[in-house]
């Protein structure tokens, strides 16, 4: 694999040397010039891609942080109140569904309207 190519997957690799390209502030010949000398595993690519480290440890802790407060927010729920809530809102959810199966039952049937006593069959 040629040098060229290589520094291609290392760019690929590592997205953050994409940033100061394009506010100006280098350029890929620079790059290519470092990588060159230096070659991936040297420290001068820490200023450019050392961020990386720092950026994943405020998302981690931005998420560990999210689920304390999650915990936090938890412990203060009312669980006697939540089932309360609940069993109210399924109760209301019962009567509603009763008026509606009443409804449609009473619109089904037919009236039963019974023989007169002196007719007989079809007379």
């Amino acid at each position: 694999m040629s040098k060229l190519t290589s520094f291609k997957e290392f760019v690929k690799k590592n997205p953050k040397l994409l940033k100061p390209v394009k506010e100006g502030k280098m350029t890929w010949q620079k790059y290519y010039e470092m990588y060159d000398l230096y070659g991936e595993d040297h420290e001068v690519w820490k200023e450019y891609i050392g961020q990386k480290e720092v950026v994943e440890a405020a998302g981690t802790a931005a998420t560990t942080a999210s689920i304390t407060d999650f915990l936090g927010w938890f412990k203060n729920v009312d669980l006697d109140g939540l089932q309360e809530g609940i069993n109210s809102v399924s109760r209301v959810i019962g009567v509603l569904q009763d008026f509606g199966t009443k409804d449609s039952t009473t619109n089904t049937k037919s009236e039963y309207k019974p023989r007169p006593l002196y007719k007989h069959f079809e007379d």
